[in-house]
């Protein structure tokens, strides 16, 4: 197909997302983004229809631990700070450092010292919990047996912070287990919860096999965990609207603008270019732009959901309810996470394994499955799985459009860097070609999207429960 934009804008594109460094829910880089995306739409001719809000915010700003030692002291290196734990004083906190092996009842005997605690990773659960796999391509690919990585461990194996907070603990050491130091450094994790009101920090296991025998000896520890914190903190969410001939249905096209690195999130870069080349090609419906925000900070933000597009959805049912008058959005296309590599832990080594990482893809239905195969058909560079929601999980942003009577095809590939903070923006696992490819797709899917009848597009399909295929449904 036809296409108005190359690899070098969309490289562009992402380099200068970059220089505004990290994009966290109502920061300065996040802000910044925020106006460059704004300008480039409202250079296109297009209107601009923004959403403020204002929301508490925290970020840290330094964090140390320190082991009291007879001899002197001994530095623990840091991984990262747990988002909106708590925070100390400036001199930190100087206490009895103690393991607590009874994950959450143990903090009982931590009072008024520093609790150790041990986060396994999630390698003994199975995939089909969290994930129901309809089809893939190439047909031999299909989902780990089990999942291993940060992210989805931090969400699911975390300490009780309000069990601990209530016993006197005076604060949190969370020790990864099973994975590299180097994969573990920089985790933005885990960003769903609310204010904890406790001072929490994250160390590789290496390091903390250190702390583990400073605990044994019933030795001192000093951690430090300074932050920033601003009561209403400024954010936004906006749309834009490209009018096709029928006005009264529409697509809805949606990331969020808030992230972590190059990938986490670069969707808003794509639908620039897609924005150009659909401004330039008349389409049968309304296409509708959202660029939302609060990702990563989803406890204010979402609404009877965990995504943050809820909250716009809430906000402008007038695009997409198709009640009174309303826009009908008879379908919905969500765009995060392109150009990923596949890093994993190998014999402890933290590698690239492949060029492509596997995509997963939310298929909303039977047809919207076959439209987007039919779109990725021509690829060069394709390791893709469609997944079913399934026991109430969908992750990413096309959540919210599912829940709403949306049949949407998201994208929410999940590297294990995806929460990564890094002073490379994680560059060095970006791959251009692959995102070019993708961005080319999503321009393929509302093009067949746009031909489809609304009744043959469907509705979503209902959650599925129990223990979900990893593997193809015709296998």
């Amino acid at each position: 197909m036809s296409f108005v934009i190359s690899k070098e804008k969309l490289l562009e594109g992402v380099d200068k997302m970059n220089s505004f460094g990290t994009r966290l829910t109502g920061s300065p880089g996040q802000d910044a983004f925020v106006t460059y995306l704004k300008n480039e739409i409202k250079d296109m001719g297009l209107e601009v229809y923004s959403d403020r809000y204002s929301f508490d915010r925290w970020e840290a700003k330094e964090s140390s631990i320190v082991i009291h030692n007879d001899n002197g002291y001994e530095s623990i290196e840091v991984s990262s700070e747990w988002p909106y734990s708590g925070e100390t004083p400036k001199d930190g906190i100087t206490a009895e450092i103690v393991e607590i092996k009874e994950k959450h009842v143990g903090f009982a005997g931590a009072k008024n010292k520093i609790a150790l605690v041990k986060v396994h990773d999630l390698g003994k659960i199975p995939t089909g919990v969290a994930f129901n796999q309809r089809n893939s391509l190439p047909e031999d690919l299909s989902l780990p047996a089990h999942y291993k990585g940060p992210v989805a461990t931090a969400f699911v194996n975390f300490p009780l912070f309000s069990v601990a907070k209530k016993m006197g603990v005076k604060a949190i050491i969370c020790i990864w287990q099973g994975m590299s130091k180097e994969m573990v450094k920089g985790q933005y994790l885990s960003f769903i919860q609310s204010y904890l009101g406790i001072p929490c920090l994250w160390v590789s296991e290496k390091e903390g096999e250190k702390l583990l025998r400073a605990a044994k000896r019933k030795q001192k520890v000093t951690l430090t965990l300074l932050a920033e914190k601003e009561k209403n903190a400024k954010t936004e969410s906006f749309y834009s609207v490209i009018e096709g001939k029928n006005r009264k249905e529409a697509i809805i096209i949606n990331t969020h603008t808030d992230g972590s690195n190059c990938v986490e999130e670069n969707g808003p870069i794509a639908m620039l270019e897609l924005m150009k080349y659909f401004k330039e090609k008349q389409t049968e419906r309304t296409l509708i732009f959202a660029f939302v925000t609060g990702h990563f900070r989803l406890h204010e933000f979402k609404q009877n959901d965990i995504q943050a597009s809820s909250k716009w959805l809430k906000n402008h049912r007038d695009m997409w309810d198709g009640k009174k008058g309303h826009i009908k959005a008879v379908a919905g296309v969500s765009v995060e996470h392109l150009g990923c590599t596949e890093w994993k832990d190998v014999d402890g080594v933290y590698q690239k394994t492949n060029d492509i990482d596997v995509e997963l893809v939310y298929t909303g239905n039977k047809k919207m499955d076959e439209i987007y195969y039919e779109s990725v058909k021509d690829r060069e560079h394709i390791r893709t799985i469609t997944l079913r929601g399934h026991n109430i999980l969908h992750f990413g942003e096309g959540q919210p459009l599912r829940n709403v009577g949306i049949p949407e095809i998201a994208l929410v590939t999940a590297p294990d860097y995806l929460t990564v903070i890094s002073e490379s923006h994680e560059m060095e696992k970006f791959n251009l070609e692959l995102m070019y490819e993708q961005t080319l797709t999503f321009a393929e899917i509302i093009n067949r999207i746009d031909a489809t009848p609304a009744d043959e597009l469907g509705k979503p399909e209902p959650y599925t429960f129990g223990l979900g295929r990893v593997k193809n449904r015709n296998k």
